[in-house]
């Protein structure tokens, strides 16, 4: 996120500390790499700077972070941290190999490979200027946020969360999105930014955990992946999603 951020001259250090707990994968759990989460919110923020609030710039971080996830570059097309890596980090002995065996430095290489790929993309994404965009609510990961008092910058950085990270299905952005939005307001409260297993972001998990009946994949919870933006807003029209996203806005 830092990178694809400095790249466009506009650094949000803020949001780019309280997105630490994404790596390995949201605390270590292996879900998509935080590589991904960290550019779907600079693709959000983007959208933001071009658009303003609302469902044109929700639905633009949606596609952005659709392509984002297509251009990952890495073998078999993983996006899950634990395929990535082959390390299961939820376990210490996971983590000790991944460090021994220099795991650190092949997510540095990938990082770097993949920041000026992302740029290119979050570009591509905006080049035809605004989207047809369908009536709010659009995005879940955005719903949440607003839930939760976030900013509207922030409810649009959030945005290309919903559906699993751009409709793909996988670990759910309104969780993405909780977690994040938490570690900020723990930060400006003068928290400790750099502890990203902090105990608020596992009481979001457990919280979402019970609400979702301890499924974590969007596509498993909700019994399908999304076709479109305009199939996940009505989705999120006819109230789907709500007994999770009220959980995780009850903080």
């Amino acid at each position: 996120m830092s990178v694809v951020d400095d790249s466009y001259g506009e650094p949000l250090r803020f949001e780019e500390e309280a997105s630490a707990p994404f790596a390995g994968g949201i605390l270590n759990h292996g879900f998509q790499c935080g590589m991904l989460w960290g550019a779907a919110l600079a693709a959000g923020a983007q959208a933001y700077r071009r658009c303003g609030p609302g469902p044109a710039a929700e639905s633009m971080a949606i596609s952005a972070a659709e392509r984002l996830l297509d251009c990952f570059p890495t073998k078999n097309n993983h996006i899950n941290c634990i395929d990535v890596t082959s390390f299961d980090m939820k376990e210490t002995s996971g983590v000790f190999k991944f460090l021994v065996k220099g795991g650190p430095i092949g997510c540095f290489r990938l990082a770097a490979r993949y920041a000026p790929i992302a740029r290119n993309e979050i570009d591509e994404a905006f080049a035809d200027g605004e989207v047809g965009a369908p009536e709010t609510p659009v995005s879940c990961a955005a719903v949440l946020a607003k839930k939760m008092g976030a900013s509207d910058m922030h409810a649009t950085m959030a945005a290309g969360f919903a559906g699993g990270i751009g409709l793909s299905g996988g670990a759910c952005g309104a969780l993405g999105a909780a977690i994040w939005i938490t570690i900020m307001n723990r930060n400006k409260e003068g928290g400790a930014s750099a502890d990203y297993m902090s105990p608020e972001a596992m009481e979001v998990i457990d919280r979402f955990a019970e609400a979702s009946e301890y499924e974590f994949e969007c596509s498993e919870i909700v019994g399908r992946q999304f076709a479109d933006v305009a199939d996940h807003a009505d989705y999120m029209c006819a109230g789907g999603c709500s007994k999770i996203i009220e959980a995780l806005a009850a903080a």
